[in-house]
């Protein structure tokens, strides 16, 4: 799940909703929220929309208006909607920390009850928090791992899911010597490049960050990572005939859902698109460089209130409702993805309609975060989309490129921007 911004087309009727007041005196509370949905039968409009109607039943002199935007164009437009000073009540899009650094937020304390703000799972809501304050509040959670296509993998004589770096090359080339078209998909282009590049620099015993939340991303295990892709998956031919730097993860998604990929790195929602194209799949932990991966990848999502038009009370009433057990359960049973409070989670592994989430549930304990947390991670984000899919290519350079993105870092993280 990620977001990227697009132009602002309709941005005025967005606007002028803004912390209003209805004719009848009623405080109506806007909300911009990107779209989970991949076509308007299954929008995210509906369940927003269901939400606000039960809520607003029971909530009188409230009402809610809900506006959803395609994760392309989502957090461009509420940037927009706060330079222009007509901020939302409640945004629930990919990052917070600009807005919680130049003061615009509630923080979670001025906003939930306790038992709400309690049931959030410790790991994730750390990675909501500026300087020990929480502002972030998590939305929805996706942890990664290996798909495999089991249709590919017997014809090609591979007995089980590999473990570790070399049985997974040794596994695609099995693969691509049984005719497989990708053997393994590696998208390092702009969709989410960030993404992949976590799920194999965790793999390597790197990272973006230490410890000290300080950028270590020309680490000697990072290149590692990168020079092995290099070498040993592109350079071989094991990822197909596309260029990684120009492949986008649904372009991949959307390969294996067409039986043409042996193995990728997904999120739960694959298996939604994968089960719908009728494909035989399975799927294991992520290999790591000499075994299984000691840490996944996990994935955030966020809401966050901002404080311009003063509906601090109302906005906590919404969001203990938005955060009950069953409604956030709902949304994440039906767009398939994980829970970011301790009840829903439960709920979720008791029910035995959940158990393809399982296996993802069980990676959450052990995810790492992107530093979100750091103002300075959007455009670092940025210069990764732009420059690391030229790592991996024939005569590519790791060790440069990723200490040009180090350099990039540091300096935007030095100037607090």
């Amino acid at each position: 799940m990620t977001a990227a911004g697009a132009a602002t087309a309709a941005l005025a009727p967005a606007l002028t909703a803004c912390g209003a007041e209805t004719p009848g005196g009623d405080t109506k509370l806007k909300l911009v929220a990107a779209d989970y949905g991949d076509n308007a039968a299954n929008s995210s409009k509906k369940y927003w929309s269901s939400l606000a109607k039960a809520f607003e039943s029971k909530n009188k002199g409230i009402k809610v208006d809900v506006q959803v935007y395609s994760w392309t164009e989502v957090d461009k437009k509420v940037a927009d909607m706060v330079a222009a000073g007509k901020a939302p009540d409640l945004a629930q899009i990919g990052a917070y920390a600009d807005f919680a650094a130049a003061g615009k937020l509630y923080s979670a304390d001025q906003l939930l009850s306790i038992p709400t703000q309690a049931d959030f799972i410790s790991g994730i809501a750390r990675a909501g928090e500026v300087h020990r304050v929480q502002y972030g509040l998590p939305f929805v959670s996706s942890t990664r791992l290996l798909f495999y296509n089991k249709k590919l993998f017997a014809k090609a004589g591979v007995a089980k899911a590999p473990e570790s770096w070399d049985e997974l090359q040794a596994a695609a080339v099995k693969l691509k010597a049984a005719g497989v078209q990708i053997p393994f998909g590696l998208p390092l282009g702009p969709e989410e490049a960030p993404a992949e590049m976590m799920m194999w620099i965790l793999s390597a015993g790197g990272g973006y960050t230490d410890k000290n939340s300080t950028y270590t991303i020309d680490s000697e295990a990072n290149v590692k990572a990168f020079k092995w892709l290099r070498d040993e998956l592109v350079g071989k031919g094991l990822v197909g005939p596309g260029d990684p730097a120009r492949t986008n993860r649904q372009d991949v998604f959307d390969a294996f859902t067409r039986g043409e990929v042996g193995m990728l790195n997904g999120h739960p929602t694959l298996m939604q698109q994968a089960k719908a194209k009728r494909i035989d799949f399975d799927t294991a932990p992520l290999p790591g460089y000499a075994g299984k991966a000691k840490a996944t990848m996990g994935v955030a999502d966020w809401m966050m209130a901002f404080r311009q038009n003063g509906h601090r009370e109302q906005i906590g009433k919404f969001l203990d409702f938005v955060y009950s057990k069953d409604n956030v359960l709902s949304f994440c049973t039906d767009y398939r993805l994980l829970p970011v409070t301790t009840a829903a989670s439960e709920a979720m592994r008791a029910e035995r309609a959940n158990a393809d989430l399982w296996p993802f549930l069980g990676q959450l304990t052990n995810a790492e975060f992107y530093p979100a947390d750091k103002t300075s991670w959007a455009k670092v984000s940025k210069t990764v989309k732009e420059k690391i899919g030229m790592a991996v290519r024939p005569g590519g350079d790791p060790e440069s490129i990723l200490s040009e993105i180090q350099r990039e870092a540091t300096a935007t993280e030095n100037t607090g921007r």
